[in-house]
C-alpha cells in the first residue's frame, strides 16, 4: 500500500506536470489562425482546414501510441514513462522554426506521440487513490486542464503580440521544465507485485479495447466517454477560428476567452466537485455535468455577439463535473495491474474522436463560412457538437449503472 505522504507528493507533482503540459498546449491556440495564414498564405476558412489536419495527425499518433505507453507503464512503472514529455519540447522547437507546413506537420506527429503519456498520468492517479477519493483525485486532471487553459491562452495571446511563432518558444521552455520535474522528482507508484508482463497483443489500440470487454460495464462507460469527447473536441478544433471569424477577435482576445473558459472549469473542479461527490455520488454528478455540457454547446452556437460567449461560460461551467466521475466509475472496475491499460484504452477512445473531429468540425466551419455556404453560420460546429453531447447524456442515463450497483459488479469482477 502506498504511503499517504508519498501519495500526496505524487499527486502534487502529477498535477504540476499536467499543468505545465496543458499550459504549453494552450499557449499556441490563440495564434494558430494567424500562424497558419502566415505560413500558408490562405484565408481563415482555408486555414481552419489546415489546422484540422494538424489536429488529425496529433490524434492519430495518440491513438496508436497511448495503449503502448499505458501497457509499458503497467510493466515498468509510471515514473519513467512520464518523462517522455521531452518529445513535446522538441515538437515546439520544430514548430517555432518551421519554414513550411510539412515541417509543422512533422512536429505535430512528435507532439501526438508525447501526448500519449496522459494515460500514464491517469493511471498514476488511480494507483494512489481509494474508492472514497478517486473521483476527487481525478478532478485534479480537470483542475490542471482548467488552470492550464487560464494561463496558457492568456500567455499565448500576450506572446502572440510579438509574432505568431513566439508562443511556440514559450511552450518549448515549459515542456523542458516539465521533463525535469518528472524525471527528478516524480515518485514511483506502481508496486512491484502489481506489475505484469508486457504483451504486444494488448499494447495496440484494438487489443487494449478488446481487453476492456473482460470488465463488465466498461463498454457503456466507454461509449459515453466517446460521445462526450466527440462533442467536446469541437472546442480545440474551431474555437480560435470561430472567435476570429464570428467576433473579429484578436489573438489576445481569443486567449482571454479561453482563459475564462479554463478558469470556470478549474473553479468547479476545485471547489464544487469535492462538495458535490459526497452528497450526490459519482453517477448523479456525472449526469449533471453531461447535461450542462450539452447546454453549453447549444449556447455557444446561439451566441451571435462576443460578450454572449462569456455569459454561456458562466451559466454552464458545471459541465466540468462530467469527466472525473466518469473516469472514477471506470477505474473502479479494473485491478491495479490494468490501470495503465485502462487509461491507455480511454486515451485511445479520446484519440479516435480527436481523429474524427478536427476534419469534421473545421470542414463544417469552412462550409458554413466559405463563399459557397448554403447559409452563413459560424456557430454550426457547436450545433453538431451539442447533438453528440446530448446523445452521451442519454446513453449514460439509460445504460450506465448507478453507484451502488457499479460497486457490487466491480467487486464481483475482481473476485
Amino acid at each position: 500500500m502506498i504511503e499517504a505522504k508519498t501519495a500526496r507528493r505524487g499527486l502534487a507533482l502529477v498535477f504540476t506536470t499536467l499543468l505545465l503540459d496543458i499550459t504549453g498546449i494552450g499557449i499556441i491556440m490563440p495564434v494558430l489562425p494567424a500562424y497558419l495564414q502566415e505560413l500558408t498564405g490562405v484565408g481563415v476558412s482555408e486555414a481552419a482546414i489546415e489546422g484540422g489536419w494538424l489536429f488529425f495527425v496529433y490524434a492519430a499518433m495518440q491513438f496508436l501510441f497511448a495503449p503502448l505507453v499505458g501497457n509499458l507503464s503497467d510493466r515498468f512503472g509510471r515514473r519513467p514513462i512520464l518523462a517522455s514529455v521531452l518529445t513535446f519540447a522538441v515538437d515546439n522547437l520544430i514548430c517555432a522554426v518551421a519554414w513550411s507546413y510539412w515541417v509543422l506537420f512533422i512536429g505535430r506527429v512528435l507532439a501526438g506521440i508525447s501526448g500519449a503519456s496522459y494515460s500514464t498520468a491517469s493511471a498514476f492517479i488511480a494507483d494512489v487513490s481509494t474508492d472514497e477519493n478517486r473521483a476527487k483525485n481525478f478532478g485534479l486532471l480537470g483542475i490542471a486542464f482548467g488552470v492550464g487553459f487560464v494561463i496558457g491562452p492568456v500567455l499565448g495571446g500576450l506572446l502572440g503580440e510579438f509574432g505568431p511563432r513566439v508562443p511556440f518558444w514559450g511552450a518549448a521552455v515549459l515542456a523542458l521544465i516539465n521533463f525535469i520535474v518528472g524525471w527528478f522528482f516524480l515518485p514511483e507508484t506502481l508496486e512491484q507485485h502489481h506489475r505484469r508482463r508486457f504483451e504486444w497483443r494488448r499494447a495496440n489500440p484494438l487489443g487494449a479495447l478488446k481487453q476492456m470487454r473482460n470488465y463488465k460495464g466498461i463498454g457503456w462507460i466507454g461509449l459515453v466517454f466517446f460521445l462526450m469527447t466527440l462533442g467536446h473536441m469541437m472546442y480545440p478544433a474551431v474555437w480560435s477560428f470561430v472567435g476570429s471569424y464570428r467576433y473579429g477577435w484578436s489573438e489576445q482576445q481569443i486567449g482571454f476567452s479561453l482563459g475564462v473558459f479554463g478558469l470556470g472549469g478549474a473553479l468547479v473542479m476545485g471547489f464544487v466537485l469535492p462538495r458535490v461527490i459526497p452528497r450526490l455520488g459519482e453517477w448523479r454528478t456525472a449526469a449533471i455535468g453531461l447535461a450542462f455540457t450539452a447546454l453549453a454547446a447549444f449556447g455557444y452556437a446561439a451566441a451571435w455577439k462576443g460578450w454572449m460567449i462569456y455569459a454561456v461560460i458562466v451559466a454552464t461551467c458545471l459541465e466540468a463535473l462530467a469527466d472525473p466521475p466518469l473516469r472514477s466509475l471506470a477505474a473502479a472496475k479494473v485491478p491495479p495491474s490494468a490501470q495503465g491499460e485502462l487509461q491507455g484504452a480511454m486515451t485511445s477512445v479520446f484519440s479516435i474522436t480527436s481523429i474524427i473531429t478536427p476534419l469534421l468540425y473545421t470542414g463544417i466551419f469552412a462550409w458554413f463560412t466559405g463563399p459557397s455556404a448554403p447559409m452563413t453560420f459560424g456557430g454550426a460546429p457547436f450545433v453538431l457538437g451539442g447533438i453528440f453531447l446530448a446523445l452521451s447524456l442519454i446513453a449514460f442515463v439509460l445504460r450506465v449503472e448507478r453507484p451502488a450497483a457499479v460497486k457490487d459488479v466491480a467487486t464481483a469482477t475482481v473476485a
